[in-house]
């Protein structure tokens, strides 16, 4: 009955605006057969050749609805304009609005969501992708997690785009492997204007947006605008809520023809219950009901009041761009990036005969007076707080020097890191109260519990020297460039019992990555380009270097890696791009990775936390194909196209446990052979609609290829009407339904595992296996907006 009815819905919007471009036609054509006045003719002509320039610049600028941007670099880039964003739900991430995209892998976790988001581009993890905003490294700068929620509103985002198999040369990321997201905001207005809006759907979800850009303020030449959103909704699966509140601003100068300055602050304060993430039997199991518990009993971790994220994030960056006259040019940048928490999970201590890092403690402090003890029970109920912050600074400088057919340029990007993490444990009481500001848990004559106590610090220089050769008129261009990064990496685990080099670790790195790229130009139309380019990743996250202890054994839960190397990537890309009435690009491509390193995440035992586990997998191979092709506007609608094939390869057996996983061959982890979408969008500068479906194949979960999910198919709608307007006042409607057939699926991993069921070694050792978990996609969501510009 439900499909039945969003089909209805769909007919009757389209119909509508089918009905409405008649009724228009209709007018026009009764209004040709009035006679006009001389004055009213050259007005209707004036007017008639300003909407033909529209018109015209729209054919030339939009194709598929914003769907697909035109590109020339000698790379494959695919790209959303604002066009698409804006007609997309209020409360899209940048991972939601990319799933369209070639090779891309992302699904929404739900209307509304405040924490870091699963990605795979090409087979790659969202740990191995690079993601810039405004040229500013957006990700935690040791795990690579990327918090976009709190980057931007999507109201404000410009433009974003996804290098498939390659690494910006200049681009301030150490963990791109061969991949990279970028995201830029919409700058301030030419001229003075307030846009607000109100949204509200599914689970209770709603959204309260203010912009106020305010021109050019009188003939400085300095723009500026700043907007506040307020979000909130329910935990659509589960019990629990969320809630968001956001900051953007932004202030631009203009000097002199070529030169301007541009300030971007951001800020963002939010809640949320925890996602919890299942199993496959789980999810057999519970389906969508999966999640967050709204009764307590001890023991049981998964109570609301125990589990949830109260993050943060401010940034700011001075953007520079001088033009110095003579081919001379200079791009300077200065940022500052911070990213905080905690986090709290319901957990289950040892009352007596547990662990303080390595060092074993007869029973916690004053236990028989602890809230919630009970002498039947040999484990405490306890929440799980971690507190954490991040902070990455740095300043990037591009010089440019362009003579005649040659354009030089030279990269120098300098970074500081510094993290910090300690967790403590609150006693849980028997209504499933704690209290974050009393006492913590103790043992051994009064040091705190904890298993996580770390600091981290990292210091990196990078240059680029990258040089442009254009001939035969600019038609073929060759581009060589190199980018060498020297990156100095610490950590301290500060633990009971935990000394030496389990205690403190330092690495050092220097990693070169070169890159050729080469195009030409056929006409105005053609294209081909071929390139080789180069990427790394360096070791992320504690686990990388330092060993975590279990609070109920003293014993390593996860091990550094024992031969620590950045990840390293080779790629190779020809493609062909047609720029006309419609716009495409194809590109073969192939890359082999060298120290593929993937993180194992599992649960701990009798916890809602987790733990990492980073697997050197050694070798991996690939190739395939993709295609994206978009149509220019014809009769107000556009269509859009993208697919992906590609094969994975590992190409070793992995050690593991003291033995080797027979992988050598298997497919890589949350690498489908095949995925795609379609767009359709109507726009006609009163109406407007879009509608797109994908599909994502089938996706191993281990190593051992042994448990996967399969394959599903989702769709979208969004439509909406500029209302007439009432005095200076523009007020527009939309309505956006996600997932319209309801669609109950899986849509990638959260954690992989080595295998899922035991298995022998190499050498005859048996190897237990462990259940990956699954991030559940979003359920069917309809969200309705009522905006206005004044």
């Amino acid at each position: 009955m439900k499909r039945f009815l969003l089909l209805t819905t769909s007919l009757l919007c389209f119909h509508n605006v089918a009905a409405a471009e008649k009724a228009q036609n209709t007018v026009d054509r009764n209004s040709s057969h009035k006679k006009a006045s001389g004055s009213q003719k050259k007005d209707s002509a004036s007017a008639k050749n300003r909407n033909e320039t529209i018109d015209v610049t729209e054919r030339r600028k939009v194709a598929g609805g914003g769907m697909m941007v035109r590109h020339t670099i000698a790379k494959t880039v695919s790209s959303l304009s604002h066009n698409y964003i804006a007609m997309q739900s209020p409360t899209s991430t940048i991972e939601s609005l990319i799933s369209t995209l070639p090779g891309v892998v992302s699904a929404s976790e739900g209307p509304l969501t405040t924490s870091f988001s699963t990605l795979h581009i090409r087979g790659m993890a969202q740990a191995e992708i690079g993601v810039t905003f405004e040229g500013m490294p957006a990700a935690n700068p040791f795990t690579y997690s990327t918090y976009t929620p709190s980057l931007v509103d999507s109201q404000n985002m410009g433009q974003v785009n996804v290098m498939q198999g390659a690494v910006d040369i200049n681009s301030p990321t150490y963990n791109a492997t061969g991949a990279e997201i970028s995201a830029s905001i919409r700058g301030p207005a030419e001229h003075q204007n307030v846009h607000v809006a109100g949204s509200g759907g599914s689970y209770g979800t709603n959204k309260d947006f203010i912009r106020y850009d305010t021109g050019e303020i009188g003939h400085t030449g300095v723009r500026a605008f700043a907007s506040g959103s307020y979000s909130r909704g329910d935990m659509w699966r589960g019990v629990g809520d969320i809630e968001r509140w956001h900051v953007d601003a932004a202030l631009a100068k203009r000097w002199a023809a070529g030169s301007d300055s541009k300030i971007i602050f951001g800020w963002t304060k939010a809640a949320q219950g925890e996602w919890l993430y299942p199993s496959l039997a789980n999810w057999k199991k519970y389906g969508m009901k999966y999640g967050l518990d709204d009764q307590y009993s001890p023991g049981a971790t998964h109570y609301v009041g125990l589990n949830g994220k109260n993050t943060g994030a401010v940034y700011g960056t001075l953007k520079n761009h001088f033009s110095f006259g003579h081919g001379l040019s200079l791009d300077a940048q200065a940022y500052s990036v911070e990213f905080h928490g905690p986090y709290y999970y319901g957990a289950n201590i040892p009352v007596k005969n547990g662990y303080v890092g390595a060092q074993a403690y007869n029973s916690l402090d004053n236990y028989q007076n602890l809230p919630g003890y009970d002498p039947t029970n040999k484990n405490l109920t306890a929440a799980e707080v971690s507190n954490w912050y991040t902070l990455s600074s740095g300043l990037v400088l591009t010089g440019h020097w362009q003579h005649k057919f040659n354009t030089l340029s030279l990269t120098y990007w300098y970074s500081y890191a510094q993290e910090a993490a300690q967790m403590r444990f609150y006693p849980v009481n028997n209504r499933g109260q704690w209290n974050g500001n009393g006492a913590a848990l103790t043992a051994n004559g009064g040091i705190p519990l904890s298993e996580d106590n770390e600091n981290g610090l990292q210091q990196l220089n990078s240059f680029a020297l990258d040089d442009k050769m254009s001939f035969l008129h600019g038609r073929l261009t060759i581009d060589a460039g190199i980018r060498m990064a020297m990156a100095n990496r610490q950590y301290t685990q500060d633990l009971p019992g935990v000394l030496g080099t389990n205690y403190k670790s330092i690495k050092n790195v220097f990693v070169p990555s070169p890159q050729v790229l080469i195009n030409y130009h056929f006409n105005s139309h053609h294209q081909i380009y071929v390139n080789g380019t180069t990427g790394y990743h360096l070791p992320g996250a504690l686990s990388s270097q330092l060993a975590s202890y279990s609070r109920t054994t003293g014993k390593a839960q996860s091990l550094p890696l024992a031969d620590y190397k950045p990840e390293y990537m080779i790629t190779e890309e020809l493609g062909y791009r047609y720029n006309g009435f419609f716009m495409g690009n194809v590109a073969g491509f192939h890359y082999n990775v060298s120290n593929h390193q993937i993180s194992a995440q599992s649960y701990v035992e009798g916890s809602t936390s987790t733990i990492s586990q980073l697997i050197n997998a050694g070798g991996l191979e690939a190739y395939g194909i993709q295609a994206e092709i978009a149509t220019r506007p014809w009769h107000h609608v556009s269509a859009y196209a993208s697919g992906q094939y590609m094969h994975t390869r590992n190409g070793n057996n992995i050690a593991y446990s003291g033995d080797y996983l027979r992988t050598k061959g298997k497919e890589e982890v949350g690498a489908p052979k095949y995925s795609g979408s379609l767009g359709l969008t109507y726009n006609d500068g009163t109406w407007f609609g879009n509608f797109t479906l994908s599909y994502t194949g089938a996706q191993y979960a281990t190593l051992m290829n042994d448990q996967h999910i399969p394959g599903y198919i989702t769709a979208n709608l969004g439509v909406g009407r500029t209302l007439p307007k009432i005095g200076r006042v523009t007020p527009k409607i939309k309505l956006n339904l996600v997932n319209l057939g309801d669609e109950h699926y899986l849509s990638s991993m959260y954690g992989y595992t080595a295998a899922a069921s035991t298995q022998k070694g190499v050498f005859g050792t048996t190897i237990k296996g462990a259940n990956p978990t699954y991030v559940i996609g979003s359920p069917f969501v309809a969200m309705g907006t009522i905006s206005a510009d004044f």
